[in-house]
């Protein structure tokens, strides 16, 4: 079964690599750590101490899976200062995210591809003791690689959506034949299950996971770690402060062709806040320079975050057009295009968007600005987080709506409701600090796996 897996990985990778060369040209995506993805170079390995005790490999896919997983890796160093702490992701986006959010890491890496031969070389190159795969991205050599190896591999967190459920049940149809006693074999090589919710769980024993192995434990995201103020923020604070803009509205993990719908929707709000700024963050950087031509399409002026002359992880150096850390009056738009700096503007925000939403994306994570205090907004399109949407919504703590209009006008009536603003604010504050506890569990978790692994 694992060869014919491995063939059709083979067949799909061929079909793929003029997409792959024209994104990694364009883009520069995939080509950069290709080396590293087919186990041949691992250079923050390098540095690592060959006689040490063996390593814990966290892998979170993307920026989502990274920042739900700080909190925990935070943790496991400082239980197991003695273990190299061993980070890696499938995307340039996570990596960034893992490097600026995670420096206490020994080594941040990407993930390797479900090849035997890359997954043989990664897991001699890390030497785990053990691998935590947060919220369920199922690899199958990687599984059966790790089992032979005598590795325990634990998913932490673990989701599965309604739109992957549904996928795997039409696989099912078509391929159960084949498909159903090779995920149950493959499943079978992992030594627990945590998942999010008693949905998640049940999922995952209908995909075949041994049910004594799957427990419900929560949900990492409730446990993330507010970020310190970074550079960029505290001079937007000044900046607001000494230009009096309000209110500041934040619209965050906004994906490909959404932007102008966050555009629309702030142009709702600008018709009664003529004062108001927006702060627009595309989710991956090639969406930053289509980001800037929808709003300049618009017909908005707007300031690019990389040609602020203020420090921080932009994506690109200032190329000089700015004379001054100030934003102009007649400016309305931020260009937020950078990595890792999203988390700690939302703690400026009179309003929030979360983008992913607005177009069919399936949503983002809302936590980010409920920790904060702030009242998320977003579209229909929230499969993704479907149960901590409509939580959220549930508690007076979020709102959800139907078009980029319709945000703007959820804006309006809060900033003419300061009562209301107030009391939904302190619900989403207190939803996300009673929901914490999924790392604590995660951790017993972790320590009989370590303790049975005996290295």
């Amino acid at each position: 079964m694992y060869f014919i897996y491995s063939l059709l990985m083979g067949l799909a990778a061929l079909l793929l690599i003029p997409y792959w060369l024209v994104k990694g040209l364009r883009h520069r995506k995939y080509l950069s750590n290709l080396r590293e993805r087919l186990g041949f170079s691992f250079p923050a390995l390098a540095k690592l101490p060959a006689n040490s005790a063996g390593a814990i490999w966290i892998h979170a896919v993307s920026v989502g899976e990274a920042l739900s997983g700080v909190a925990l890796a935070r943790r496991l160093k400082e239980a197991y200062p003695g273990r190299p702490l061993i980070v890696s992701t499938t995307t340039m986006t996570g990596q960034a995210l893992a490097r600026e959010r995670m420096p206490f890491a020994d080594a941040v890496i990407y993930f390797p591809l479900d090849w035997t031969f890359c997954v043989c070389r990664a897991l001699e190159a890390v030497r785990p003791s053990l691998v935590l795969v947060l919220e369920t991205e199922i690899w199958p050599n990687f599984l059966h690689e790790a089992r032979r190896r005598k590795i325990p591999v634990v998913f932490v967190s673990g989701r599965i959506s309604d739109r992957s459920f549904a996928r795997y049940q039409n696989y099912f149809r078509v391929f159960g034949y084949f498909l159903c006693p090779f995920l149950r074999s493959a499943l079978s090589n992992a030594s627990a299950f945590l998942m999010q919710s008693a949905k998640d769980a049940e999922r995952a024993r209908a995909l075949g996971a041994p049910a004594d192995r799957v427990q419900v434990s929560g949900n990492l995201k409730y446990d993330l770690e507010l970020p310190s103020p970074t550079p960029l923020s505290n001079w937007l604070a000044t900046e607001i402060e000494r230009s009096g803009r309000s209110p500041i509205i934040v619209a965050g993990s906004v994906v490909a062709t959404e932007e102008p719908h966050a555009l629309i929707a702030f142009g709702t709000l600008q018709g009664e806040y003529p004062k108001a700024l927006l702060v627009l963050a595309p989710r991956k950087p090639e969406c930053f320079d289509a980001a800037a031509e929808f709003i300049d399409e618009s017909h908005r002026k707007f300031i690019r975050r990389s040609r602020l002359p203020v420090p921080g992880p932009a994506s690109r150096q200032s190329d000089g057009n700015s004379s001054a850390a100030t934003i102009p009056d007649d400016v309305t738009v931020l260009l937020l295009d950078s990595i890792g700096e999203l988390a700690s503007l939302y703690g400026l925000a009179d309003g929030a968007f979360v983008g992913g939403s607005l177009v069919s994306s399936g949503g983002h994570n809302i936590l980010e600005p409920a920790a904060f205090g702030k009242i998320p907004v977003f579209g229909p399109s929230m499969e993704n987080f479907a149960e901590i949407a409509s939580r959220f919504v549930a508690a007076g703590a979020a709102i959800q709506v139907e078009s980029p209009e319709d945000v703007g006008v959820a804006w309006i009536e809060l900033f003419r409701d300061p009562e209301r603003m107030k009391k939904m604010s302190e619900t989403a504050r207190q939803l996300v600090a009673d929901s914490r506890g999924a790392t604590d569990r995660a951790m017993v978790e972790i320590a009989k796996c370590l303790d049975g692994a005996g290295r």
